[in-house]
């Protein structure tokens, strides 16, 4: 027997999950909840969602929804309403997955408390949260994985993670700014931020650091212990900037498992690739970087001879998806096309990622097991970002990270 899961959000981002999440073997039964109806109107009269979508399971206020008799919401809103939402749903007795981050708001201490709130919930409710952090599924993060099974890093000496997105980029902020503040909880926000504003409160790229934090930590399964951070200041007076502290921040952490790792969050920076977000991990045995496999042959003794390398594309460095779960996304994702059975599986959407939050997802509600990225990971990564920036706005004061400990075990 299935599951049954609501899409909380329906915009530009949401709607991209919504065919994957309604095409899984192990949805049963999907609803919709937006606070605009037109957007739930899309997908409610397309005869693709007719064997699992009725009528009465469409919403307009997440307060709704939260009453309904569902297993699971899928929480893709405004980043600043993530947290109290998330925390509204698992109190409603609904596991509960949230695009990233945990939540944006300009104040680091205020996050925290967040991350706090979201890790008592889960823990008081028994229900899971799953952060969506897309890194966690690219094809580099899975290849490091398995060769961390194979125990073939060796000991973690040095990672180094980021995410260049310039402002200008291909994906542009200012359009992604301008979009999300066009929708009725966009217009909320303003006058919300403005408040922070008024009081001097001042974000920076550090509060977003699950695109460039959580490869690294994940595929070393190690949580930062401290960090010294410093800011790059926007100097030309751009606009965009003016709720910003510094337009690129950058960190030195060290790590539980004795391994430093440096993360760069930069927001304004020319000539850098559109949504660049990659890692690069270095052991005694074995590293990864660029899509190459460096292994030196050292195990217990020393050895004289040059590294091998190796390289990869992504589709060799990639996890398969269990056969029924990938033909069933395969139809959603080809939905006009002719002839399913013969086109290949092109996992889409951040580096494929996609596909795969969505099965890990679904697959840990209908098995009632912790996600990967649950609250206790979640906020690790997130604890990472908020102290890189307290230690920026200090001038690269040292700064203790706090620990939520692991998720309790089954």
């Amino acid at each position: 027997m299935g599951i049954s899961i609501g899409l909380v959000g329906l915009g530009a981002f949401g709607s991209a999950f919504a065919d994957l999440y309604k095409s899984h073997p192990l949805v049963d039964r999907i609803a919709l909840c937006d606070r605009e109806p037109e957007r739930i109107k899309k997908f409610a009269t397309d005869p693709f969602w007719a064997d699992k979508f009725h009528p009465r399971d469409a919403y307009t206020s997440l307060d709704e929804i939260c009453k309904s008799d569902l297993d699971a919401l899928v929480v893709i809103t405004q980043p600043w309403l993530h947290a109290p939402q998330c925390i509204q749903a698992m109190e409603s007795g609904k596991h509960v997955y949230s695009a990233v981050p945990i939540i944006d708001v300009p104040d680091g201490t205020e996050i925290l408390d967040w991350c706090d709130k979201i890790v008592e919930t889960s823990r008081k409710t028994g229900q899971y949260y799953m952060l969506g952090e897309t890194s966690i599924y690219h094809p580099e993060t899975m290849f490091c994985k398995r060769m961390v099974q194979e125990n073939a890093f060796g000991n973690f000496v040095y990672a180094e993670g980021e995410y260049f997105h310039d402002v200008d980029s291909q994906c542009n902020l200012r359009d992604v700014v301008a979009q999300r503040t066009a929708s009725t909880s966009g217009k909320e926000w303003l006058a919300i931020r403005d408040e922070y504003m008024k009081k001097g409160v001042l974000t920076g790229p550090m509060h977003y650091p699950t695109h460039s934090c959580a490869g690294p930590a994940f595929v070393m399964g190690a949580h930062a212990l401290k960090v010294n951070a410093y800011g790059y200041r926007n100097q030309n007076d751009d606009p965009f900037f003016n709720e910003y502290a510094f337009s690129n921040e950058f960190a030195l952490f060290k790590m539980s498992n004795g391994a430093t790792v440096r993360i760069a969050e930069c927001r304004e920076l020319s000539g850098s690739v559109a949504d660049h977000e990659t890692f690069r991990i270095f052991g005694t045995k074995g590293s990864y970087a660029e899509k190459k496999w460096m292994t030196n042959g050292r195990d217990e003794a020393p050895a004289s001879k040059l590294p091998e390398i190796d390289h990869f594309t992504d589709e060799q460095m990639r996890d398969p998806l269990p056969k029924e779960v990938e033909d069933a996304f395969k139809a959603a994702m080809n939905k006009e096309a002719a002839d399913i059975q013969n086109l290949d599986f092109v996992a889409k959407g951040h580096k494929g990622s996609h596909p795969y939050l969505v099965h890990e997802f679904v697959d840990a509600v209908a098995n009632n097991r912790q996600p990967v990225t649950n609250a206790w990971q979640a906020s690790r990564i997130m604890a990472m970002g908020v102290m890189a920036h307290k230690s920026a706005l200090k001038d690269g004061e040292t700064m203790i990270i706090p620990d939520w400990g692991d998720a309790p075990a089954p």
